[in-house]
């Protein structure tokens, strides 16, 4: 969702009057937040057929159906120049109704998805963020490198403006710790177990998401009163910018978002994949430890190697500063503008 409005925010700077229509899942958080930002909703039945079990398969097959049925109805409505797919079986049956209709593919993870090889190949072009991607696509004449795409939010916040917005001591090394929105369990856990050692060497900004919040809230106002201040938690940042511009290292796990971030900013990661899907995190993660640019931390040992590596990377200057360089170095900035050069090109229009 978020690589996709950061796309729609780039095409409307080259064609400030484009007619969108979004077309998601019903209901939910997508629903609410491209509605905010301006843009039209509509929904379609869809359903995953892949790995859910004979009982629910006819059941998903009949809504896929009745999926495509309805996009097909939309599509004569809207009439749109060119569609853009950011994967999930949301898109299938739009993909499905509109094979004719010049249509881009952003697929953000290194490994895409059986959704979004399912998607390629309807799709005229395909957008990938790392170079590594190309291999899992038999055409790759229609395979574009560009980067994963940026909210420009993000480069509203100078580390100074970050130290600020936070009260952080500019000082003393940050530590960024963050799980998603629901959060990372594990993770959190870790942290808690070694909260004051890990604030005897670094301040720390604890994004912990919804789930482990109760738990998280108690423990910082249980803390000695000279930690409290270098422990910033919260459930929630409507400024991940600021987060990550603040940070001198980052805790998380390996979406696909930190192939696409953490370059953006310069900031080097331990990345604890999460172990309980398939291996796309594993894959995001290898890529970026490959190039020096992070470093792996295996879920189940969390709690026994945290405190040493966080310690070994804060403490070595040296390393973590190659580090830094070397993340850098992945950074696509202009990844939106150009995916969005290539839906004007495929739509036809003349760029601005």
């Amino acid at each position: 969702m978020y690589p996709a409005l950061a796309v729609h925010e780039a095409l409307t700077s080259q064609h400030p009057k484009v007619e969108t229509l979004w077309v998601g899942g019903k209901g939910g958080m997508e629903e609410e937040l491209v509605k905010r930002a301006g843009i039209s909703y509509r929904s379609v039945p869809a359903a995953g057929v892949h790995g859910v079990g004979l009982r629910a398969l006819p059941g998903n097959i009949a809504k896929l159906t009745r999926g495509v049925l309805a996009s097909r109805r939309i599509l004569r409505e809207f009439k749109p120049d060119v569609l853009f797919y950011t994967g999930g079986f949301v898109a299938a049956p739009m993909a499905v109704a509109g094979r004719s209709i010049p249509t881009v593919l952003y697929v953000p993870d290194i490994e895409p998805g059986l959704a979004l090889k399912f998607l390629s190949r309807f799709s005229d072009r395909v957008a990938v963020t790392a170079p590594d991607s190309k291999k899992y696509f038999p055409r790759p004449e229609r395979v574009i490198l560009s980067g994963y795409p940026l909210r420009t939010d993000l480069s509203n916040w100078s580390r100074e403006k970050a130290t600020q917005h936070f009260g952080l001591d500019s000082t003393k090394p940050t530590l960024l710790i963050t799980g998603g929105s629901k959060g990372a369990r594990s993770i959190n856990m870790a942290v808690l177990k070694h909260l004051n050692e890990l604030l005897d060497v670094a301040q720390i900004i604890h994004i912990t998401g919804s789930l482990d919040w109760h738990v998280i809230e108690k423990a910082a106002q249980d803390l000695p009163a000279h930690l409290q201040s270098r422990y910033h938690a919260m459930s929630y940042s409507h400024e991940m910018g600021a987060a990550l511009a603040a940070a001198d290292l980052v805790v998380s796990r390996a979406g696909a978002s930190s192939l696409g971030e953490y370059p953006f900013f310069g900031l080097p990661a331990i990345l604890v994949p999460y172990p309980y899907a398939w291996r796309y995190q594993k894959v995001n993660a290898d890529f970026l430890a490959e190039r020096n640019a992070a470093v792996i931390l295996q879920d189940e040992l969390l709690e026994d190697k945290l405190l040493s590596m966080i310690k070994d990377l804060l403490l070595n200057k040296n390393k973590l500063a190659a580090m830094r360089v070397a993340v850098k170095k992945l950074s696509h900035p202009n990844a939106a503008s150009v995916i969005a050069s290539q839906l004007v090109e495929l739509a036809g229009a003349q760029p601005l």
